[in-house]
């Protein structure tokens, strides 16, 4: 014990063995917060390892009750109030038109090409074919209606707006679809960059607006080929303008799936015979000023389209 404490004394009153004492417990020390770093490091990485892969997994749906805003992957835990379960109970539509001529299909395969016989024995041969499309909705048994998303140019000519995803509605049955084919006067008084860039434009001097179709082609008059340009549009009466958009309505559908697919038929061959069959050596150029023979068109054009076939999947 003295020599201890002597030891120690001399350390102290020793100053060249001072720096050495200093030294080893400085040593000493850092060896003792080593240990005590590594020690609380090794606890952190394995708090956060552990950390992170809780968090990984859980819902990530901010619409569901249990939303975990740290949850990097769904893991299916999503909880859902009734209202909002019936909410996400929606079928995607898409409208698909097609075309035929009494039976016989048209698609841009066969233009130009004397495969048609109207109502008045006309044969004929079609190099254009395109449409608007708008106000796209499905009725309710109680009169209300779902509107599909806005306007669609349906062009024959080069296969382009054939199918039209039209929205989303409600599962369950429907009374009736309806659609418009061209504008109604509220419409056709807006401004469309895809129509004006597709030169859709109707001439502003007999009643401006959009084409509601351009149909195009040629017929047999004696022996020899003879062009005929069947445009509908506004109807015009010596400045007094009518619009002369269709309304088309059609049966209805019960949406039982997620994904539906309707057919919606053009028969062009209705163009040329319901009410008025159409004499091509009479009516084939220079329509577009008559509005007697624009409301002539619009009284044919109700009974050209149809329900077709309808798929529904998951």
């Amino acid at each position: 014990m003295n020599r201890f404490l002597n030891k120690k004394l001399n350390i102290i009153y020793n100053p060249q063995l001072l720096p050495n004492f200093m030294r080893l417990t400085k040593y000493q020390y850092n060896m003792k917060s080593n240990r005590l770093i590594a020690v609380t490091t090794v606890v952190f990485l394995m708090g956060t390892l552990f950390t992170s892969c809780s968090k990984d997994e859980g819902c990530t749906d901010p619409a569901a009750n249990n939303f975990d805003v740290e949850a990097l992957k769904d893991d299916g835990s999503c909880i859902y109030d009734k209202e909002h379960e019936e909410e996400h109970e929606e079928a995607h539509i898409t409208f698909n038109f097609t075309h035929h001529f009494d039976g016989i299909p048209v698609t841009a395969s066969n233009f130009n090409q004397f495969n048609f016989v109207t109502a008045n024995g006309d044969t004929i041969s079609i190099s254009k074919l395109r449409y608007l499309i708008s106000d796209m909705r499905l009725y309710t048994t109680g009169g209300d209606s779902v509107m599909m998303n806005g306007h669609q140019l349906v062009d024959l000519t080069n296969g382009t707006g054939l199918s039209y995803a039209a929205g989303e509605s409600d599962l369950g049955s429907f009374a009736g679809i309806g659609f418009n084919f061209g504008f109604d006067t509220t419409d056709n008084a807006g401004n469309y960059l895809d129509l004006n860039s597709a030169n859709w434009n109707w001439p502003m001097m007999i009643g401006g607006g959009y084409h509601n179709m351009q149909f195009e082609g040629k017929y047999k008059l004696n022996g020899v080929d003879s062009t005929f340009a069947y445009h509908n549009g506004t109807a015009n009466f010596m400045g007094i303008f009518e619009q002369n958009h269709i309304s088309v309505k059609l049966p209805g559908i019960a949406l039982n799936q997620h994904n539906v697919v309707v057919n919606i038929e053009m028969n062009i061959a209705e163009w040329f015979r319901n009410p008025n069959v159409w004499n091509l050596d009479t009516y084939h150029s220079n329509l577009m000023m008559n509005g007697g023979v624009q409301k002539m068109m619009q009284a044919n054009g109700y009974n050209v389209f149809s329900l077709g076939s309808i798929s529904q999947r998951k």
